[in-house]
This record gives structure tokens, sequence and C-alpha cells, in this order.
């Protein structure tokens, strides 16, 4: 028999665990080298590509000496924390990345808690030992406190060390000698990571995440966790509420590389893809028919933040989008629950309005994006943190804020924290840059970023993770300056915009269509003013033929669509649209 391995590998953000897959890929020759993309291979999302972040997980099946191992890459960020949970599930090790020079991250704490309280078995790679400035012993033992700290069993501490550079492609066990490949790493895994068990009995197939293909339709994913799966049998799903369906499993298929392929069984201990079934959600089981078994369910994170989802009813409604009315918008909410486990979405006062509940602004803000480049149309109000009532005490959700930043802009940093109720807990050089930890409300963080980067000339590096729910600590200043807003509809002029830019800065250009109501900027005062910026010059015979060239126009102020959801007052609304972000109020005065 076969032996296998499943491992996840986990990190924080942007320490190179994608990099480190695609290297791993190459070294097994999994992938048919005519087919090279010169892109990472994993990260195959149009988001992903962009942003440069992992935000579903990927499974990828390598052969090493006779074994076979499957790799299941995880995102970072742990707003993505219901995938890395789910994920986790499917392994028996994992390769905990973390950067030689940086050392274990919030989101490294996050993830490798979770994969502790699995009783996975660490591997640690320390990566980017090429980099300037790195300190890999410093960040072996880093780890090791924090491994101790989060209740580590003495087997998990007695965990084996690997040195390297994924974007380079070598691996060793000393930092002084570099290697000329990634052998190592795979030998690690096939001495140190338990082999897959082979367990008797009735069948257990646990489902963790799902695909779609538009002709065969939902493939589930998970691990067999008992006994053989067989094609063309009829079994039971177990689901949420302990009902028991029967079921026929048409296809079988396992990984191999990167690509999925058709086998007649599967054995315990395998990751599996199933086609053919219908009705079932993430977390269900399929087992024997006679004798059905349930697994026990996935419990995921609760959401932090929610934020009111509602159709378009701009002027300028339904001229950029396909998808434009609430049934639309409805459906495709719903839809998103079948594989988004951190996230809920309730029903508002009419039908029309939508309550949606994530992880955090970057979690909600990927599938805001998704929707506008698949052709919806939507507008989103300001995100909330979720407020609960604790033994009578009104709590709210506190998060560890981490910020490195150049020395010289520390104090800045500290101020703006502070300022919104942020408690300085850590404070240490790393090198010449100033290690920053900090416990705030997460209503602090909702338009913090762009605050601290105009503060740090963009130097700062801002990480944030979910700690506790805490009692509530009072108001927090917010946004004080007030918004420019159009009182009429038409084509912005230069003439127009030119004379108000006294009045504050402007989120539009000469020749942009406004409508009455939108924000095209912002006041240097704490009110909302009203003005007019298709106003033209009046035309006379007495005109001076070229004044109006020298008209010198600050260029628009441009926000990325997080910086939007966070820049918007609680009576403004943003409106999405395929090709547009635009901020509107929501009452026209």
């Amino acid at each position: 028999m076969e032996s296998i391995r499943n491992i996840a590998i986990i990190a924080h953000v942007d320490h190179g665990k994608t990099t480190l897959v695609d290297k791993i890929i190459h070294e097994c020759k999994a992938m048919d080298p005519r087919k090279e993309t010169g892109q990472l291979i994993l990260d195959n999302n149009e988001l992903e590509r962009e942003r440069g972040i992992t935000i579903l997980s990927k499974n990828v099946a390598v052969s090493y000496n006779g074994i076979k191992i499957n790799i299941i890459d995880t995102p970072g960020h742990s707003d993505f924390g219901g995938e890395v949970e789910r994920v986790l599930n499917l392994a028996d090790g994992a390769l905990l990345l973390v950067d030689a020079f940086e050392g274990p991250m919030p989101q490294t704490r996050f993830v490798l808690q979770k994969a502790i309280e699995m009783g996975l078995k660490i591997i640690l790679v320390i990566n980017k030992v090429d980099k300037e400035n790195c300190r890999p012993e410093e960040v072996e033992s880093d780890v090791f406190d924090l491994m101790f700290n989060l209740g580590a069993t003495e087997d998990q501490l007695d965990f084996v060390t690997l040195f390297g550079s994924g974007r380079d492609g070598w691996m060793s066990f000393d930092h002084n000698i570099r290697t000329k490949d990634i052998q190592p790493l795979l030998q690690a895994v096939a001495d140190v990571i338990p082999d897959a068990p082979y367990k008797e009995g009735t069948v257990q197939m646990g489902i963790t995440s799902l695909d779609y293909n538009n002709f065969q339709g939902r493939i589930a994913i998970g691990r067999v966790f008992r006994g053989d799966l067989i094609e063309n049998r009829d079994y039971a799903i177990c689901k949420r509420d302990g009902l028991i369906k029967k079921v026929r499993v048409k296809e079988l298929y396992v990984f191999e590389g990167l690509v999925k392929v058709k086998v007649p069984s599967v054995r315990s201990g395998d990751l599996c893809a199933i086609v053919g079934l219908e009705d079932f959600e993430i977390g269900d089981t399929i087992a024997d028919l006679n004798n059905p078994e349930a697994l026990p369910r996935i419990e995921v994170d609760e959401p932090t933040m929610s934020m009111l989802f509602t159709i378009n009813t701009s002027p300028f409604f339904g001229k950029e989008g396909k998808y434009v009315t609430s049934r639309h918008l409805r459906d495709r909410l719903y839809k998103e629950l079948e594989k988004n486990l951190a996230l809920r979405v309730e029903d508002g006062q009419t039908e029309d309005k939508f309550t949606v509940y994530g992880r955090g602004v970057l979690h909600l803000s990927v599938l805001i994006e998704t929707m506008r480049r698949e052709g919806y149309e939507l507008q989103v109000g300001k995100p909330q943190v979720i407020i609960k009532d604790v033994d009578g005490v009104k709590c709210e959700p506190v998060e560890i804020l981490v910020i490195d930043v150049p020395e010289v802009s520390s104090g800045k940093v500290i101020e703006l924290v502070t300022i919104r109720k942020g408690l300085l807990k850590v404070m240490e050089p790393k090198g010449d840059i100033q290690h920053l930890e900090f416990e705030i409300p997460s209503r602090g963080i909702i338009g913090l970023r762009n605050m601290i980067l105009t503060a740090t000339a963009g130097e700062a590096v801002m990480t944030h993770r979910f700690l506790k729910f805490e009692p509530f600590k009072g108001d927090l200043p917010t946004r004080w300056k007030g918004s420019l807003v159009s009182m009429e509809q038409g084509q912005a002029l230069a003439y127009a915009i030119d004379r108000l830019q006294d009045r504050g800065i402007f989120f539009i250009d000469p020749g942009d269509q406004v409508y009455v109501g939108q924000v095209i900027g912002e006041n240097t005062r704490d009110n909302d003013l009203d003005v007019n910026v298709i106003k033209g010059k009046k035309l006379t015979n007495m005109r001076a033929s070229g004044s109006d060239e020298n008209m010198r126009i600050t260029p628009k102020t441009v926000f990325s669509l997080e910086e939007a959801m966070e820049y918007i007052k609680e009576d403004e609304y943003l409106e999405v649209t395929p090709q547009s972000l635009r901020m509107r109020k929501i009452k026209v005065q």
C-alpha cells in the first residue's frame, strides 16, 4: 500500500508559502514542463495574483521516493481563518514557515495555535535567510517560546528546523550551508510527518471544501478517515441537523500534481474529490448506508464585523453591471455561504437589504471585489463591529495590532493608535525598525491603515488578528472632516473644480459624470457642503483667448475598495459597480 503524507503549509501572510509549494511542484516534476506559466502556479484566482495573497486553500499532490505527499496551501490572513481551520482537518502535519527577519507575526500565532490544538506534528522552515539583517537562530528560539506558550506537547516542541530560501529553491539543516535544491525539506517530511493511517471499518469521509465545474457541477473535497470509498455505490450523508440521506458516489478523483485523476476507490488517509453528490455542505460526513456515523463538525471562529449590502439605487444604476436586482444579490450572497464558512448572511428589514457578517474588512472586501468582477452592482454601508452581550455587559471585539515602523515615525504611530483606544503592550527594536504591539478595539482599526501609511510615508507594516471580546471601550474619534456633495447632475467642469479647490480635496476629475447627492470630495471643515461642479464659465465677447489654460487642478484622490469602505461615514453608502466606486449620501438634503 502506498505511503501517504498529508501536510498543510501555514504561515503569516507574505512569508513565502505559495512560492515554496511552487518549488516543491517543480522539484518533484509534478507539472508538465510544456505548460510553464511563469507565475505562481497555485494562485490561480485573478484577485490572488493581483494582491499577491492566497485567499482560497489549494490541494496539490507530489511523489517523492515512492511516498505520496498531499500538500495543502493555506491563506495567511486571519480574515480567511475559516479556510485555515477547515483545511487543517485534512492534515497530519504542518510546515510552519517563518520569515528569517520578521520572525513570528500575529497570523503566525493564529495559524500555529490552530495546528497545535489539532495535535499536528510541526516542521519549522525559516525562509528568506538570504535577506539582509536576518536572524535565523533568534527566530528559531522565538518560535520555540511561542509554541511553548501556546501549550504545545513535548513531542510537538521537539520539532525539526530547516533554513533556506523558497524563492531561490534551496533548503538546509544549517543556515550557513547553502544546498542546491529542496531535497532536505522533502526528506524531513518523509521522516517526521506520520504516515496517514489506514483505518479498517465502515467508511467515513469528511467534506472540508468544495470545487465547482461547469460540466460536473459541485464537487465535494475531503479526507477519507476510515474504510475505503468506492465509486458507483450508495452511501449515507450525515447533515448538520442530524438528518441522514441516501446518496450515490458517481465518480472518484484523487490529486496527482495539479490535476485530479479518476480512480475506482480511495483508501482511508488519502484526500479525494467526489462528483455526483447533490445537496451537501461543508462539514457533512459521507458514511456507510447501513451504519452511518458522523464525524465531529468543523467549528469556525465567529464573525467580528458586519456590513449592510443593498441594491444600487443611484441615478447611474444599471449602466455598467449585468446583475442589479435584489433577487440577483440575494442568490449570490447565499451561494457564497456554501463555500465561505466564516460568512453569515441575514435578511434585512426590506427585501433589498442584507446584513453580511465576516471576519474583517479584507474578508468582506474580497467578496465585494469578486462580485463586481462577476458583473454585480450593489451598495454597501460602513463596516460595523459586532457588539455582544456577555453576562449583562456590553462587549466588543479586541484585536492585537502589530506595527513595524522606522524609529523616526514610531512616536506618530503610537499617538494615532492611542487616540483610538489602543494600548501599547510591546515596544522593542529590530535593527533600525521599531516593533510595536497594541491591544485595540476592532472599531479602532477601521480607517487606521490609511492614517498610519500617511504618517509614516508608506513605510509602516501593519497586521492584526482577533484576540477576544472585552467590555465596550467608549466612543472613538471618527473622521471629523465633512464631505463635498454634488448638488447637480451632469459633467464636472474644470472651471468649477478650479474655483472650489480651496474648499477641500476632490475625488473626481474634470469630465467625470456626477449626480445629486454624490460625495465628490472632502471638505476642509467638519460639515458637509453642497457644491456645484457643473457650472461653466459664461462666454462673452470680451473673453481673452487662452485664459482658461492657466488652471492648475490637483489630481483626484483615488481610493481602493478597502480604503473607500473604511472612509465612508454612517450616513453614506459606497456604490460598487464593475467599473466604478462612488460614495453617496443615503439621504439627499
